[in-house]
C-alpha cells in the first residue's frame, strides 16, 4: 500500500463582511477609469428633497445616519477633537493626529523617516469616530488611530478590535490590510448610492458615491420622477402615485429588512438590493458559528446587531419592528426618563405598569427600565451596542460561558453567582434552562465534541427550535463525520421553514452527494429565495449535466448563473474568487480554477487555504512541482497550518519523498492531534519499516474516525501482514457487522478465511457482502462469482 494521493479540501469559504452605517462624498484618485453613473442617474440627492420636507430634512442632516460619513474639515476638528498628547506606537512605527487651520494628518515616525497620511474623511461619531485617507491604488483607508467621543482620548483602532477569547489569542491587523479598506470592507453603508469602481486589470478603485452618509434615497429610492411629478401636480394636490418608495406601507418584516443590510454581520450575495426586496434575496448571515458571539447569542466581538435582532422573542412574533423604537434617521424615541418604559407598550403593558413588581428595582433607578435588563449596553472596539435578543438576564449563561449579563453590568461589584441566586429566588419559571441547553450544544460542537450529537440533531429537527441556534448548529456539523447527521441535513433543505437554514443544508450537502441529496438540492434551486438557489447551485457543481434530468436543466441553469453573478459582484473580494475557484475544482475545469485561486491570492496574499486549493489543482492535473510550490507559500504564512502540513505529506508521499512526507504529517499532528487523516497517512508512511508504530497510527485514525472504513481496512491489513491475523479479523469482523460500504473489508476477511480452509465462513462472509446494498452491483457480481467457486469443490 503506498500513500493517499491528496484530499480535496472543497469548503466554501463565507466571508464576514464588516457592515455599519457609512458616508461621503467621492474620493479623489489617480485613476483613469471611467466612472459609470448611469445606474444612479436617477438620485437627486437629499437637497432635492428639503424643499417639501424641510423639518424630516433637518432632523436627518444632524442624525448618525446623515453624519454616518463628512468630509474632514478644520471646523470639525475644532469642535469635536481634542488634540493628541502622545504617539502611539504600533509595531515599529510612532503615529500621531495633528491638524491645523487648513487640514488635518496623521503622521508616521518610523526607521526610514516621516510620512503625513492626509485625513479625507471622517466615520462615526456617536461613540468613536474613523479617519480615512487615500492610498496609492485609491484604496480609501481607515487610519492607525482614532477618536474615542466620550473618553475624548485617542487610540490604536486595530488594537481596540482584538477580541478577548476565552480559548484562543487573537491578534490586531495591520492598518493597511483589506479589513480597513473602506472600499470594500465597509460595503456601502457609510454613504450613498456608491459605486466602488474596482479594476482588477490594474488593482485599482475609483470609488465614488452620490451622497456622504446615509440619505433619503437610499430608504425611499430614486427621487427623480418624485420631485417631477410633485413639481407639475396642481397646487395643493398630492398626485395618487408619487413615484417613490413609501416605507409607511412596508410590513414589519420589509421594515426590519430595510435596516438589516447596514447592521448585520453578512455575506452579500447581489449588490442590488432595493427597500421592499427580501433579505435572503440579497445576503446570508453570520450566526453562532462564528466566534464573535458566546454560546448562548450574546455578543463578544462586533456582530451589527441583526443576527441577535432575529432571536428575540418580539421579533419573532411578527409585530416588531425598528422603527417602533428608532426615527428613520436613527435616532432613539424613549430618551426621555418618563418615557423610558413606552418602548414595551403596548404589548408588556402590565408590565410596565407595574414596573418595580417586575424589576424588583426603585420605580426611577436605571434597574427598572426594560432596556436595562433586555438590552443591556456592553462595549467592542470602544462602541457601545445594545442586546437586541431582547431577552432577560441570564447570570447561569454566564457562570457556563463567561458571557455578559445585566445584572453584572451594573452591579460591577458582584459575580454571576450572586445574581443567579436572584434570578431564581425572583423567578420560579427556569427561563435559562432551554439557553442554557442550547448553548451547550453550541459550545459542544465548536469544539467538535460529539458525544452530544444525538441531543443537536433533535434540536435541529424540534419544530420548535430557534433559527439563529439551529443554523448555527446545522454549519457547526459539517466537522462531524457521524452518518446521522444526513438524514437531518436532508429534513431541513426540504421541509424547514428558514430559508437560511436551508441554504445552510444546501451548502453542506454537497459533501454528501447521491441520488436522494442531488433530488433534494435539484428542488432547491427552485426555492423562492436566491440564497437557497445559488447553494444548491454551488453544491451541485461536481454532478455531470447528462446525470441531470431535463426538467431540472433550466432551474438549475439560472440557479447557476445567479451563483456565477453573486461570485463576480465584487471583483475585489478575495473569497469571492477562492469560492468560484472551488466551484470550477468541483466541475474538474482546473484551469478555470487556478484561474480564479490566483486571483484571490492577487487581492490577498495571505489567504492560505487559497494556495492549498491551488495545489490540489496542480496536483490533479500532474504538475507536482507548482503544487509543492503553492504549499510551501501557504506555510511561510502559517507553519504549522494543518491542511498545508497534510497535503503537503501526501504530496511528497507520492512523490516517494517519504521522510519529508513522514515530517509534514507529524507537524500536522502537532497542529491537531485529532486529525485522522493525518494519522492513517503517517501509518501508511511508516509501515514498510516501523509496522509497530504504523499500526498505531491506523488505530488511532480508526478510533478518531469510525465511520471511515479505509481506516479500519489498512488496520486490518497491517494487522495481518505483521501475523496478528486474530486481530485483524476480529477488526474487519466489527466493520462487517456495520455494514461498512468498503468490499476490500469483505474479500479479506474472506480471504483469511480461505487461507484457514474455513470455507463455510469465507462463504459466509461473501454473503453479507451480497446483501450489503452499499456496495455496487460490480463488487457484489465479483462475491456471487467467488460463492459458486467455492461451493463448486
Amino acid at each position: 500500500m503506498r500513500a493517499s494521493t491528496l484530499t480535496v479540501l472543497f469548503a466554501i469559504c463565507l466571508t464576514n463582511v464588516i457592515s455599519a452605517s457609512a458616508g461621503q462624498e467621492a474620493a479623489p484618485t489617480t485613476s483613469t477609469q471611467a466612472v459609470n453613473w448611469s445606474q444612479y442617474e436617477e438620485y437627486t440627492g437629499s437637497l432635492s428633497c428639503r424643499k417639501c420636507h424641510a423639518r424630516f430634512h433637518q432632523l436627518w442632516s444632524a442624525s448618525w445616519h446623515g453624519l454616518a460619513m463628512q468630509p474632514f474639515t478644520p471646523e470639525l476638528a475644532r469642535e469635536k477633537l481634542t488634540p493628541q498628547k502622545e504617539d502611539i506606537v504600533i509595531e515599529k512605527f510612532n503615529y500621531r493626529a495633528e491638524f491645523n487651520d487648513e487640514g488635518g494628518w496623521v503622521l508616521e515616525k518610523g526607521f526610514e523617516g516621516e510620512k503625513k497620511y492626509k485625513m479625507l474623511h471622517v466615520m462615526g461619531g456617536k461613540n468613536v469616530y474613523y479617519f480615512l485617507t487615500l492610498l496609492e491604488r485609491g484604496q480609501l483607508q481607515t487610519l492607525p488611530v482614532a477618536y474615542d467621543v466620550r473618553r475624548k482620548e485617542w487610540y490604536d483602532t486595530a488594537a481596540s478590535g482584538v477580541r478577548h477569547f476565552t480559548d484562543i489569542r487573537d491578534e490586531p491587523i495591520n492598518w493597511k490590510e483589506w479589513p480597513y479598506t473602506f472600499n470594500t470592507a465597509c460595503f456601502n453603508c457609510h454613504v450613498s448610492q456608491l459605486s466602488t469602481n474596482y479594476d482588477l486589470k490594474t488593482d485599482r478603485y475609483n470609488t465614488v458615491w452620490v451622497e456622504p452618509g446615509i440619505n433619503c434615497e437610499t430608504c425611499h429610492g430614486p427621487g427623480e420622477e418624485h420631485n417631477r411629478i410633485c413639481r407639475e401636480a396642481p397646487e395643493g394636490q398630492i398626485p395618487r402615485d408619487l413615484k417613490i418608495i413609501i416605507v409607511k406601507k412596508f410590513t414589519e418584516d420589509q421594515t426590519n429588512t430595510m435596516c438589516a443590510p447596514c447592521h448585520a454581520k453578512m455575506v452579500p450575495i447581489t449588490t442590488t438590493f432595493q427597500p421592499g426586496d427580501k433579505y435572503f434575496d440579497h445576503f446570508d448571515l453570520t450566526t453562532l458559528e462564528h466566534r464573535d458571539f458566546y454560546p448562548d447569542g450574546r455578543d463578544l466581538g462586533e456582530n451589527y446587531t441583526y443576527t441577535l435582532w432575529r432571536m428575540s422573542p418580539c421579533v419573532k412574533s411578527g409585530k416588531l419592528d425598528c422603527t417602533h423604537c428608532h426615527t428613520s434617521s436613527g435616532r432613539y424615541r424613549f430618551n426621555d426618563q418618563d418615557k423610558a418604559n413606552q418602548a414595551c407598550m403596548p404589548c408588556h403593558e402590565k408590565r410596565v405598569e407595574d414596573v418595580v413588581a417586575h424589576s424588583h428595582h426603585p420605580p426611577e433607578s436605571e434597574g427598572s427600565k426594560c432596556i436595562s435588563c433586555h438590552m443591556p449596553m456592553t462595549e467592542f472596539a470602544r462602541m457601545r451596542r445594545s442586546d437586541h435578543s431582547m431577552r432577560p438576564p441570564m447570570p447561569a449563561a454566564t457562570i457556563a460561558f463567561k458571557s455578559p449579563n445585566a445584572c453584572n453590568l451594573c452591579h460591577t461589584d458582584k459575580d454571576a453567582a450572586w445574581a443567579e441566586r436572584y434570578v431564581r429566588e425572583w423567578r420560579s419559571r427556569d427561563y435559562q434552562k432551554p439557553v442554557l441547553h442550547v448553548a451547550g450544544l453550541i459550545d459542544a460542537a465548536r469544539n467538535e465534541d460529539w458525544s452530544r450529537l444525538p441531543a443537536m440533531l433533535d434540536y435541529v429537527t424540534s419544530a420548535t427550535h430557534g433559527e439563529v441556534f439551529a443554523n448555527s448548529l446545522v454549519r457547526l456539523l459539517r466537522a462531524c463525520e457521524d452518518e446521522k447527521k444526513w438524514p437531518v441535513f436532508l429534513k431541513v433543505l426540504k421541509d424547514d421553514s428558514s430559508p437560511l437554514l436551508r441554504a445552510s443544508a444546501a451548502e453542506i450537502l454537497s459533501d454528501r452527494l447521491n441520488a436522494e441529496s442531488v433530488e433534494a438540492l435539484l428542488a432547491a434551486t427552485r426555492d423562492e429565495y436566491r440564497l437557497v438557489r445559488v447553494r444548491a447551485a454551488a453544491a451541485l457543481a461536481p454532478v455531470p449535466r447528462e446525470m441531470i434530468k431535463e426538467k431540472d436543466r433550466k432551474p438549475l441553469d439560472k440557479a447557476l448563473t445567479e451563483f456565477k453573478a453573486a461570485m463576480n459582484a465584487r471583483p475585489d473580494d478575495a473569497l469571492s474568487h477562492y469560492n468560484l475557484g472551488n466551484f470550477y475544482s468541483a466541475r474538474r475545469e482546473f484551469d478555470k480554477a487556478i484561474f480564479s485561486y490566483d486571483t484571490a491570492l492577487k487581492l490577498r496574499s495571505d489567504l492560505l487555504i487559497a494556495y492549498v486549493n491551488t495545489s490540489i489543482a496542480y496536483n490533479i492535473t500532474g504538475d507536482n512541482k507548482k503544487a509543492e510550490q503553492s504549499l510551501r507559500k501557504a506555510l511561510e504564512i502559517e507553519p504549522d497550518n494543518l491542511a498545508a502540513n497534510l497535503n503537503l505529506g501526501m504530496l511528497l508521499g507520492e512523490m516517494g519523498r517519504l521522510g519529508e512526507a513522514e515530517q509534514a504529517f507529524r507537524t500536522a499532528l502537532k497542529a491537531n492531534p485529532k486529525s485522522a487523516p493525518a494519522a492513517y497517512n503517517l501509518g501508511v508512511i511508516l509501515a514498510k519499516n516501523r509496522i509497530d508504530e504504523a499500526i498505531e497510527w491506523c488505530r488511532k485514525a480508526s478510533e478518531l474516525s469510525p465511520n471511515e472504513p479505509k481506516y479500519a481496512y489498512t488496520l486490518a491489513f497491517y494487522l495481518r501482514q505483521k501475523g496478528d491475523v486474530d486481530g485483524a479479523t476480529r477488526t474487519l469482523q466489527q466493520m462487517i457487522e456495520q455494514k461498512a460500504a468498503y468490499s476490500e473489508a469483505y474479500a479479506l476477511l474472506g480471504q483469511i478465511y480461505e487461507e484457514q480452509r474455513k470455507t463455510r465462513d469465507a462463504i459466509a462472509v461473501y454473503r453479507k457482502a451480497l446483501e450489503n446494498e452499499k456496495l455496487s452491483e460490480s463488487e457484489r457480481y465479483r462475491f456471487a462469482a467467488r460463492i459458486r467457486a467455492l461451493s463448486s469443490r
